[in-house]
């Protein structure tokens, strides 16, 4: 059973959606079978893997509202990681998904049947708190938090762990935090060593070890439809998220054979 990761942070700017194209790309390429979700409508990490919004016939708006199941919206792509795309039509999801049933519950719903064909499912979250991101954390079962080294970005990062513990509270009390990954990093300002130093004594362990660099060539990649691990193999972008890859599969190795079953824990879920 594939292991679902939403990529989310309610601030914008911080590399969210440059992390979840990118480390999709790389998980792939150490040959994990991966699916990426684009739950933003503004549909960048559709376009960040060449895919033309204005061709998505089914996407993520088609599965939350039940007119197209994920099966027949998933896009296969020449960069060995499958998507399933959005564009601006699922601006509207979230006004029609209030008087639906089980609105929160929806896209987990629709990715139940696809769920074994891959190891990792990725999930590129908006930048907001609305009902297409619960969507999102209701379906994952741990959240990946790209965070910028700035302060602004731990006001941001408290207010989305608040949201995580009303999630678990009242909806998925299997969610956990996958690990925080630190973006736009640059160790020679004293600002950055202190955010890294206040989100390490929170996190602990949770924190990646590997940091993602300012890079020009990560934010030229989008526009030529392009993971950076294909756009610049050997720059220090595709370096940076190649190594992230290798410390998020082997954090994610296999220990127990049998499939996790929701809804069958009898013991109190962590806080986080």
């Amino acid at each position: 059973m594939g292991k679902i990761i939403a990529v989310a942070n309610q601030k914008g700017g911080v590399g969210k959606t440059t992390t979840a194209v990118n480390l999709s790309a790389c998980v792939a390429a150490l040959g994990k079978k991966v699916l990426l979700v684009d739950l933003d409508p503004q549909g960048n990490a559709t376009t960040g893997y060449g895919i033309s919004k204005r061709s998505v016939e089914a996407g993520t708006y088609e599965l939350l509202i039940g007119s197209a199941e994920a099966k027949d919206a998933i896009r296969k792509t020449s960069f060995r990681t499958d998507v399933l795309p959005s564009n601006t039509r699922l601006a509207g999801a979230a006004l029609e998904l209030i008087d639906m049933p089980n609105r929160e519950s929806r896209l987990r719903k629709a990715l139940a049947p696809i769920q074994q064909d891959y190891d990792f499912i990725f999930i590129d979250c908006p930048p907001s708190l609305d009902l297409l991101t619960l969507n999102g954390l209701c379906a994952c079962d741990s959240v990946l938090i790209p965070i910028q080294c700035e302060y602004y970005a731990l006001e941001g990062l408290s207010e989305l762990i608040s949201t995580l513990k009303t999630v678990r509270r009242r909806y998925n009390s299997y969610l956990d935090i996958e690990g925080v990954v630190f973006t736009m990093y640059a160790g020679r300002y004293n600002l950055t060593l202190q955010v890294v130093e206040q989100v390490q004594k929170y996190f602990g362990d949770k924190v990646y070890q590997t940091t993602i660099p300012r890079a020009i060539r990560l934010s030229e990649a989008p526009s030529y439809g392009q993971p950076i691990n294909y756009y610049e193999p050997k720059g220090k972008g595709s370096e940076a998220y190649m190594d992230l890859a290798i410390e998020f599969v082997k954090h994610n190795r296999p220990r127990d054979p049998q499939p996790r079953r929701r809804h069958a824990r009898t013991t109190k879920p962590e806080t986080a």
